[in-house]
């Protein structure tokens, strides 16, 4: 593991990215024990604070773990995708909140992954995650339901579909698609939405899941994205200036 002392990057920034790349690299294995701040100031010609620093940012990204007492120290940490999920969705939401991406690009891609997991959620939901959705569906009928609840309602919605397709690579992926962008796309047509139409096609969603009709689940998500697209072009409209 090397580092430039040339380089104006912060030396912290380097050291990480020197360790980063050993664990992805497998020369670094998982439950590997790094060497000590000392040995690492040393190996790299840097100061303790430094290596510190670096460590900080790599516990921060879930690389690693630490472990204190005699057998203590810092490990490379089996990274699980239930673990970068927080990763994913805080980098969507700065993403969207910096105005990076456009609410019609964020809103395509996030139908487009989530009709991907149709034809799977179809194929292997569980009773579990059929009993979610039409909770949440009856859920969001409910007179006097606020608009926050409602959203976060919506949002537990759609992550049971996406699980249900049963691939944790699709999970991840739209970890930031539903929990960022979801809460967005509220946040923007709530105003003008009808809850009835999203309740009723919520739960032709959950029937077409129950049924194992793939074609229907994607027909009934494909409904809602158009409407969802709709309101939100019809609300900035009429924000602009006359």
């Amino acid at each position: 593991m090397k580092i430039d002392p040339e380089n104006p990057a912060d030396l912290s920034a380097q050291i990480a990215k020197a360790i980063k790349d050993a664990i992805i690299s497998g020369a670094l294995p998982v439950d590997e024990r790094l060497p000590s701040e000392a040995e690492m100031a040393e190996h790299f010609d840097v100061s303790r604070s430094s290596v510190r620093e670096a460590l900080k940012r790599l516990a921060a990204q879930s690389l690693i773990r630490t472990q204190r007492g005699a057998a203590g120290g810092a490990f490379v940490n089996r990274l699980r995708f239930e673990d970068a999920y927080g990763q994913q969705i805080t980098t969507s939401t700065l993403l969207l909140s910096m105005n990076d991406v456009s609410f019609a690009t964020a809103c395509e891609a996030r139908y487009a992954l989530e009709r991907a997991c149709a034809p799977l959620a179809a194929a292997r939901r569980s009773a579990d995650h059929l009993a979610t959705m039409r909770a949440e569906a009856h859920r969001q009928a409910q007179p006097g339901l606020t608009d926050a609840a409602f959203c976060a309602s919506d949002v537990a919605f759609h992550r049971a579909l996406v699980d249900a397709a049963g691939n944790p690579v699709l999970s991840y992926q739209l970890a930031g698609a539903v929990e960022a962008m979801q809460p967005l796309m509220n946040m923007i047509t709530f105003t003008a939405r009808s809850r009835e139409r999203i309740v009723a096609l919520h739960l032709d969603i959950a029937d077409a899941i129950a049924a194992h009709g793939a074609a229907d689940t994607d027909a009934k998500l494909a409904e809602l994205a158009t409407y969802t697209q709709q309101l939100a072009q019809d609300v900035i409209a009429r924000r602009r200036p006359a």
